[in-house]
Formats: structure tokens, C-alpha cells, sequence
């Protein structure tokens, strides 16, 4: 029995879709147009997430403001330096100019979608085969065009001859546009600084213009910040309740996982869960090894979460419904006081370098295994500025000053150097006109505090 229903009709049980000669493009278009208006950015983040931010009072960011704003810094940052345009293919620095996602993973490892932004001119992205609708959405993205993708997964042993037909065609942009031949570029294999050189393009640093782009948030990004937070620690509630004796690191990370994506979150950087004798020293990934009771439990969320803002907070939980050591309670006690010392020095006006000297650090037996960093800023992940301990400050280190505007993470992690356990503790922080505000609100185990 025929079930695509009367023949000749046209529904979604057919099989092979009925078209006359030169209706093609119509049909595309009638495919990109529904495909535009089922975009996950235009659907929303679901009533779960929406439920919990009425909850927490935050208002929706105004996202077309939001774009506008961006670009806007892009822009400013690219004529500040002189440059005619940007070429972009970090998908980060391509969701800060665009608003925009595809594959964020699989294309940060193969550069199959790039994005040029015109210092006085146009956005135009060049996206991977048949996904012209995915930044329909935007209201900023003026032009697609079909990525040429010269990796050598796609190119083998004729890389340079479609360099070639790359180059070509940033070099017609920049003749149609003016403006020079001097761009910035985040991320270019040697094969396309030379080919670009060849046709007189001068090639500057792309990370130092997108990194002071991304650098001060507007207040609608800060709503969009508010809103990733709210949406983690939801998650690690519910990754708390998992925590039980027996559970397996891999099991307990896989709730923070679940909980992010339902909620419209995008992915998590890294693997950095442990538990007992693994979270000393720190920078173990995350295991099979069943946590016992007893254990310290110690993560870093390194989440990408909705609107693509990082939520980067780390805690340390005790497993189970006995008492810390006196030992945890210890090691736990010098991280809270840290982080509450460091985070108070957070002022706008301060320089980075008085900052560092002025933060509180581990003591003598567990500097050795202090975290590498004491702040770095954070937005759609991790940014600039990266600021170490005094100590490891360098001739090389870069100085600055915190503004309105900037956020960043404070960090602690104190473990003895030989000993069998440590303690992780993150915050972030948005420097204010006054001081600063704790963005992250996910309390502490009040068990370790004593």
C-alpha cells in the first residue's frame, strides 16, 4: 500500500521531491528559509533554562544590539591599528563577529569556515558547503560565500594550488571594499601568509585585535554572561545530587555534560575532575576511578554554555555524610581565604603587575604545586589577560590596568607538595565603575569551612 499519500501531492513521506526545470533556486531558497527559522539561536534555550533565569531575574539580553555592539569594537580595534579588515577563522572570534555557530569543535581543528570583516565594508562568512542558513539569524552577516578549504584533508598533495584559489578570492574582497592591503588574520597555516604576500597582502596579529575586542562586555553580554552562569551552577546542582560513594569521576562529569546541553550549552573545555588522591597534584583528567567516601572532589567547569559565554567556576565537595579531616578543612580554609583576599584587590584602576603583588599566595609547602595563574579574564572562554603569580612574573609578562567592563576568574588551588589531596576554588568576576561583582554565586561546602 502506497502511505505517501494521493499521487501527485507533496508532503514529507515523499521520497523524491517533484520539481520543474528552473525552479531550483526557489526551492533552496524555500529550504534555507525554513531551515533559517528552525536555527537553534532563533528556537531559544527551552523552558528549563528560560524557567531558571525568570527565577534568578534575568532579563533576556538584546542580542541585535548585542551584535551590533561587537562588531562595532571589531572595527574600532581594526582602524585604531590601521588595518583594512579581519580574517578570522577561530570559531570563537567567528561567534564574537557573527553570532553565529557550525560544528564549533570539528571546524576549530579543521579550518573549514573563515569570516572576513571589513574595517569599512562589509561581513561576509565563508561557510561550509550547504550552510548558508546558519547565520541567517545574525542581522550581521551581509554576504555567504562557499569556504575554499585548503587543509590538507581536502587538498593532499594540491594544497598550492588551492591556496591559490583562496588567496584569490580575500584579495577580490579587499579590491572591493578598498581600505588597503593590510589585514589581520587569528589563525593561518605558512601556505596562505606566503600565497597572500605573493598578491601584496601584509598579514598583523588577528588574537591581539579580537582579544582587545573581546576585552571590555557590554551590558547585554553581561546578561548573556548571568544567564550561562545560572544555567552551570543549575547543572552542578544537579551534579551534586549525583555525587554519591561509588560513582565514578567519568559518571559525576557526565552530569555537568548532560546538564549544560539541555540546556542549550554548547560544550566544556577540558576533563579537569578528580577525586581523593587524584586531585594532588591538579591537572589530572577526570577517570573510571570510583570516588569513596571521604573523598575530596574538586572540578573545573571550563564551560561553554548558552549564548556561547564561558561559566569557568571550580569547587571542591567532600563525598558522602561524614565529616572533612582536619586536613581538608585546612587546605580548604586557605583557599576560601584566598580567593576572598584576591578578589577584593579587584578594583578598577589597579594595574595588572600591583594586583599580582599585592595577592595573597599559597603557603611555603604547597607553592610548589600552586596554580599556574592567579586571574585571567574570561568571556566567550578564556581571554586576556593571563596574570601570573609575582614570581613568575617575567620581562616578557604584559602589564595593564583593570577596567569597567572586563571579567575575570580568580583562582585558587592549594594542595601540599607530596600530599595526598588538594582544593580547587574559582570565581568570576565582573569589574565594575565602583569595584567588583561576584557573577558566580554556587556556595561552598559549608562542611569543609568548618
Amino acid at each position: 500500500m502506497d502511505s505517501a499519500g494521493p499521487k501527485g501531492s507533496f508532503g514529507r513521506h515523499r521520497k523524491i521531491m517533484p520539481f520543474e526545470p528552473g525552479s531550483i533556486e526557489a526551492l533552496r531558497d524555500a529550504s534555507r528559509q525554513k531551515a533559517a527559522s528552525l536555527n537553534q539561536h532563533v528556537l531559544g534555550y527551552g523552558a528549563q533554562a528560560e524557567a531558571e533565569w525568570a527565577a534568578a531575574g534575568i532579563a533576556a539580553p538584546d542580542l541585535a544590539l548585542m551584535r551590533r555592539y561587537r562588531l562595532d569594537r571589531i572595527r574600532a580595534e581594526l582602524k585604531r591599528r590601521g588595518y583594512a579588515g579581519a580574517l578570522l577563522y577561530d570559531p570563537v572570534n567567528i561567534r564574537y563577529a557573527t553570532d553565529s555557530t557550525n560544528m564549533q569543535l570539528w571546524v576549530a581543528h579543521n579550518p573549514t569556515r573563515h569570516c572576513f570583516v571589513a574595517t569599512d565594508g562589509p561581513v561576509v562568512l565563508f561557510d561550509y558547503f550547504s550552510c548558508e542558513h546558519l547565520s541567517d539569524h545574525s542581522g550581521v552577516v551581509d554576504e555567504v560565500r562557499p569556504a575554499v578549504s585548503w587543509m590538507y584533508l581536502y587538498s593532499g598533495e594540491l594544497t598550492e594550488q588551492k591556496v591559490r584559489r583562496w588567496a584569490a578570492g580575500i584579495a577580490d574582497l579587499l579590491r572591493e571594499h578598498g581600505g588597503g592591503n593590510r589585514i589581520v588574520v587569528d589563525h593561518i597555516n605558512p601556505e596562505g601568509v606566503e600565497e597572500l604576500a605573493r598578491l601584496g597582502i601584509s598579514i598583523g596579529n588577528g588574537e591581539a585585535v579580537m582579544e582587545n575586542a573581546r576585552l571590555i562586555k557590554s551590558s547585554d553580554e553581561i546578561l548573556a554572561m548571568r544567564r550561562a552562569i545560572v544555567a552551570c551552577e543549575a547543572a552542578m546542582a544537579e551534579m551534586e545530587q549525583a555525587l554519591k560513594p561509588g560513582i565514578s569521576e567519568n559518571e559525576l562529569w557526565a552530569e555537568l555534560h548532560r546538564g549544560n546541553i539541555a540546556r542549550g550549552g554548547e560544550w566544556i573545555e577540558t576533563r579537569l575532575l578528580t577525586s581523593g588522591p587524584r586531585t594532588n597534584p591538579w591537572f589530572q583528567e577526570c577517570s573510571s576511578r570510583k570516588i569513596e567516601a571521604g573523598d575530596l572532589v574538586a572540578f573545573d567547569t571550563d564551560l561553554i554554555g548558552p549564548y556561547g559565554f564561558c561559566a569557568d567556576l571550580s569547587r571542591t565537595w567532600l563525598c558522602g555524610d561524614g565529616k572533612p579531616t582536619s586536613e581538608q578543612r585546612d587546605l580548604f580554609r586557605i583557599a576560601a581565604d584566598q580567593i576572598e583576599h584576591n578578589t577584593a584587590l579587584m578594583q578598577p584602576g589597579i594595574s595588572f603587575r600591583h594586583l599580582v603583588e599585592r595577592s595573597a599566595v599559597p603557603p611555603g609547602d604547597c607553592f610548589p604545586t600552586r596554580y599556574g595563574v592567579l586571574y585571567h579574564g574570561v568571556g566567550l572562554a578564556d581571554e586576556y589577560p593571563t596574570l601570573p603569580h609575582a614570581v613568575d612574573w617575567t620581562a616578557d609578562t604584559p602589564d595593564g590596568v583593570l577596567e569597567p567592563g572586563m571579567v575575570l576568574c580568580v583562582e585558587s588551588y592549594i594542595g601540599r607538595l607530596g600530599g595526598r589531596e588538594g582544593v580547587k576554588i574559582e570565581e568570576q568576576i565582573l569589574i565594575t565603575e565602583t569595584g567588583n561583582e561576584q557573577l558566580s554565586t554556587y556556595p561552598l561546602d559549608k562542611r569543609l569551612l568548618g
